[in-house]
């Protein structure tokens, strides 16, 4: 089963950059099944549902989110009507949605799983491990294919949560830092891991905003809002799995990064 997860989609750009690259991208490696962090897809914080459907237009198939999951309120009133949304699994507070779900895919089971970690996040969550642990407990659906965008800050928080759950789930891919890593890796018994798949959207920018607005702000401290370009040169990131439909084991991953000339 190759499967392609596009890190965070930022703005405008980035939406032109899934609307533009996924199907090259599919057709280049023989992808199955698109899932795509959409948590800053809407003006770079939150998702609208209109901009939910274009991305699902796009070819995308499950949109996961993060910490930004209720900065559109309008999302509370189209996520229970909608089949390919995942919210953050272990929130404190009752919220709709869900935060894993089932689909086929040629007849294989894929559970696809959006968790928050607890390491310098604003977002008070329930431990990440043992609410998804309790969760796949009470799970009515085995699958042996099982991918959780990990949306966390801390580097080591990420990868002890994929060493934790080492053979037990697919894949363990981090988002939340917009920074592509290097430290892709399959683990000893099977599970896919990279700290941060990156982010697609503004390539001269921070993090997918104008740099100029988050350098005044963090660097000098102004109190200015972050601005997000409508236009720019986009950039997108994203990683291929290969996972074993019998075994959910990943037998190959391997990065994607594409900067427009």
């Amino acid at each position: 089963m190759k499967i392609l997860f596009i890190g965070d989609i930022v703005g405008r750009i980035g939406r032109r950059m899934v609307k533009e690259h996924l199907s090259e991208l599919v057709d280049k490696y023989n992808i199955d099944f698109v899932i795509a962090n959409g948590e800053n897809a809407s003006h770079g914080k939150g998702l609208l549902r209109h901009h939910y459907f274009e991305l699902i237009e796009a070819g995308v198939d499950v949109v996961t989110l993060g910490n930004h999951y209720d900065s559109k309120k309008d999302i509370r009133g189209y996520i229970d009507r909608v089949d390919r949304l995942i919210r953050p699994l272990n929130l404190i507070n009752d919220y709709p949605g869900e935060g894993s779900a089932v689909f086929d895919v040629n007849g294989i089971s894929i559970r696809v799983t959006n968790v928050l970690g607890s390491a310098f996040m604003k977002e008070e969550v329930n431990n990440p491990y043992y609410s998804l642990l309790d969760y796949l407990s009470n799970a009515e659906e085995e699958c042996n294919i099982h991918i959780v965008d990990f949306h966390a800050e801390a580097t080591g928080e990420k990868i002890c949560f994929a060493y934790a759950l080492d053979g037990k789930v697919s894949a363990v891919l981090g988002t939340h830092t917009h920074v592509q890593t290097r430290d892709y890796r399959i683990l000893e018994n099977g599970t896919a891991f990279i700290s941060d798949v990156g982010m697609t959207g503004l390539y001269d920018g921070a993090l997918g905003f104008n740099k100029d607005t988050v350098v005044s702000k963090l660097m000098y401290g102004n109190n200015v809002r972050f601005d997000i370009p409508e236009d720019g040169k986009g950039v997108l990131s994203a990683l291929v799995l290969d996972v074993n439909e019998v075994t959910g084991k990943t037998e190959d991953i391997f990065p994607i990064y594409i900067i427009e000339k």
